[in-house]
């Protein structure tokens, strides 16, 4: 196929105008007269052999070829204009974007990010939280940091690290734990996965519970670690998320014992290209290994 070269003035006066349906407030935006619009857009319409406009009374009218062409132009110019934002100082700026579970955004990601931007400081970092249930096609992730077993539809997923469960609670409540079977006198929080309980307490040994145990239901382990400090129950949460709380004596884990659930997954869609700096991202990952 023979590639068409057309210079770019007449396919900016071109996108102008059909924005606007005026040569005038084309002009206007471009900074150059009525006159030199009009005639871009004539050699425009020259080169490509169609009209693009009907010039009607009350302004301008786009042809079929004109309404073709136009979101072309529109994508291509908003794709030159984003490409140019990223040079800074001399120096062209990467972005990737994330979306990245709320628990592991803040009880991993967010402490350790700082080395990120010290050693790859060209590469800005977008983030954005979500319960799990994230969709990165709709919302423009490069890629999506969830926790499960690393089956997704349609994506690739590289096992960041395993995250075991176990109890967490108030340093009061852990007072009152000397055997599994004394979860039995608490409310207990959970996510929205039904047999977290039940798998932990027969890992420990201790008996089952009835299915009208008081429980609590969370979408998120921060919220749920947010109750447990208060009082509320015992939560059954990722440890390593919350080591912080744990060396502050905000939470407790009474008891050793820990069941694996899932890990925390790094992801993209099959149909995303990995560009440098999601590559780079995910070494970095790679690099810290588990917590």
């Amino acid at each position: 196929m023979v590639r068409r070269y057309i210079p770019l003035n007449p396919l900016r006066a071109f996108e102008a105008a059909a924005r606007h349906l005026s040569f005038t407030r084309a002009a206007v935006e471009l900074n150059v007269t009525h006159a030199a619009v009009s005639q871009q857009v004539r050699l425009l319409e020259e080169q490509l052999r169609c009209a693009l406009f009907v010039r009607v009374s009350r302004g301008l009218v786009l042809t079929h070829e004109g309404e073709s062409l136009l979101p072309v132009l529109n994508e291509a110019f908003d794709k030159i204009a984003g490409t140019l934002d990223q040079f800074s100082q001399g120096q062209f700026r990467e972005r990737i974007k994330i979306g990245v579970v709320g628990t592991f955004a803040v009880g991993w990601l967010l402490p350790r990010l700082a080395d990120f931007y010290k050693k790859h400081p060209h590469i800005d970092v977008q983030i954005s939280t979500h319960n799990n249930h994230v969709d990165p096609a709709a919302e423009g992730h490069d890629y999506t940091i969830r926790f499960g077993n690393g089956a997704w539809h349609e994506v690739d997923s590289e096992l960041i690290f395993n995250a075991p469960h176990a109890p967490l609670c108030t340093p009061s409540i852990a007072e009152k734990l000397q055997h599994p079977d004394d979860i039995h006198q608490f409310t207990l929080l959970r996510s929205y996965r039904r047999d977290e309980w039940s798998r932990w307490m027969n890992c420990a040994g201790g008996k089952a519970l009835s299915p009208s145990h008081p429980v609590m239901v969370f979408d998120t382990s921060l919220a749920m670690a947010e109750a447990a400090q208060l009082g509320a129950g015992i939560a059954i949460a990722p440890v390593c998320m919350f080591e912080r709380l744990i060396q502050s004596g905000a939470l407790v884990q009474p008891f050793a014992a820990e069941i694996t659930l899932g890990g925390y997954w790094l992801t993209h869609l099959q149909s995303r290209p990995e560009s440098p700096a999601m590559k780079l991202f995910a070494h970095w990952l790679r690099e810290y290994g588990e917590p």
